[in-house]
């Protein structure tokens, strides 16, 4: 395994710096990794000119099909269907997606270049180069939901408070330390603070995909490849290109918890049979126990859609339906006042048009249509979960005192 400069200068010409290109030769096999910062005009020039200079086989980028359409077709947003997000249950990923881009775009905008640019730059040099483009990533859903199944209840607050901190600071970064990034002494570093403040997500986030990563690129046709990675992944993918990897485990959803689906079904049966008791022992005060569930429950859920300024209708759907779908876990009350919301200030083209631009800020993550109903949707279900616990709270210590 060796680095070394691609470009073959001329005389007149310095060689290029080649400090994250990596040389790997697997028997017959000759593997170039092209570790980038995904918002990095360097890494954009470098991608090309190891690709045009290498004549590969095959080009392997770290993208999965979803994300590839999404680059591929800049118009996506336009055709989504936000009452379709909401039903299938996807309006906290595709916040969070939003997120996550948002943070990336805003440091892109920076530098003046298209987030992802070295991934498309791989996509058409690999078409000039008459190279097999192959999508070696593993699909973001499973890599969210093997992340999300993995944290712990102050993980996922924490993770959810950093990130949204982060995404909105106004702090800048140099050009200078976004190349350093690149070098394999930085992006230890950083893996170890990362590994250090949330270890739940190394392995996901960063291990499994080495893997996944690792296992196509070796599987890649022909006898010479290039890959085209974020830098971060190049120590492991180095490492897993050597051993022999099985896909299936790193391709499963994580199934629900036994104990959290036996907990989220004996609350409410917990709480409809200390109302019904109480009912029986003492109609007053049963009537009190229900109210007190109703509006603790529904309370909450709708300052939580107010919170997101939901539309006055939203956030009376919020009130009526969180006290019942609280005892009913099929049931989210985010999703009633989410199709209200959807339904009375649908998203227009605009909308859907400045979706990239509005989530920069946190105004635009408001103004925006498309990212208010998700906001609806997400803060609405925060709020009915924390009434739950309130009035469910409230009814235990109602029926304590009229034993």
């Amino acid at each position: 395994m060796e680095r070394y400069p691609f470009r073959y200068p001329g005389k007149d010409e310095e060689p290029m710096n080649g400090e994250n290109v990596t040389r790997i030769q697997l028997g017959e096999k000759e593997i170039i990794l092209v570790g980038t910062a995904h918002v990095s005009k360097h890494s954009v020039e470098q991608v090309k000119e190891v690709i045009e200079s290498e004549k590969p086989d095959a080009v392997c980028i770290e993208l999965d099909e979803q994300r590839y359409q999404s680059i591929m077709d800049r118009d996506r947003w336009r055709k989504m269907d936000i009452f379709k997000v909401i039903k299938e249950k996807k309006a906290a990923l595709l916040l969070v997606n939003l997120l996550l881009s948002s943070f990336q775009k805003r440091i892109a905008r920076q530098f003046g270049i298209t987030p992802g640019q070295e991934m498309i730059q791989g996509i058409e040099s690999a078409k000039a180069a008459g190279a097999e483009l192959v999508l070696a990533d593993r699909s973001i859903q499973v890599t969210f939901s093997r992340i999300w199944h993995g944290m712990s209840l102050m993980g996922k607050a924490k993770l959810m408070t950093q990130l949204i901190t982060s995404i909105f600071s106004n702090e800048e970064i140099t050009e200078q330390e976004m190349e350093q990034m690149k070098s394999q002494d930085m992006i230890q570093a950083m893996l170890q603070d990362f590994a250090d403040s949330f270890p739940e997500l190394k392995k996901p986030l960063i291990d499994e995909r080495d893997q996944y990563l690792a296992y196509h690129i070796r599987n890649a046709p022909g006898n010479k490849v290039v890959a085209v990675l974020g830098a971060a992944h190049v120590p492991g993918v180095t490492r897993y290109l050597h051993q022999k990897l099985e896909l299936a485990s790193l391709t499963q959803v994580p199934p629900k918890s036994k104990r959290l689906t036996w907990l989220a079904w004996a609350i409410p049966i917990l709480i409809i049979g200390l109302i019904a008791y109480t009912f029986y022992l003492n109609p007053s005060a049963g009537l009190q126990q229900t109210l007190s569930w109703i509006l603790w429950n529904g309370s909450f859920a709708a300052l939580g859609a107010a919170l997101a300024f939901a539309h006055p209708l939203a956030i009376a759907t919020a009130f009526v339906i969180a006290p019942i779908s609280s005892l009913n876990p099929l049931m989210a009350a985010g999703w009633f006042s989410g199709f209200v919301q959807a339904f009375i200030r649908r998203p227009s083209v605009a909308d859907f048009e400045n979706l990239s631009e509005d989530v920069f800020s946190i105004k635009g993550f408001w103004r925006n249509q498309v990212t208010r109903i998700l906001l609806v949707v997400v803060l609405t279900n925060i709020g009915s979960a924390l009434g739950t616990f309130v009035g469910g709270a409230d009814v235990i210590r109602r029926f304590i005192d009229h034993l």
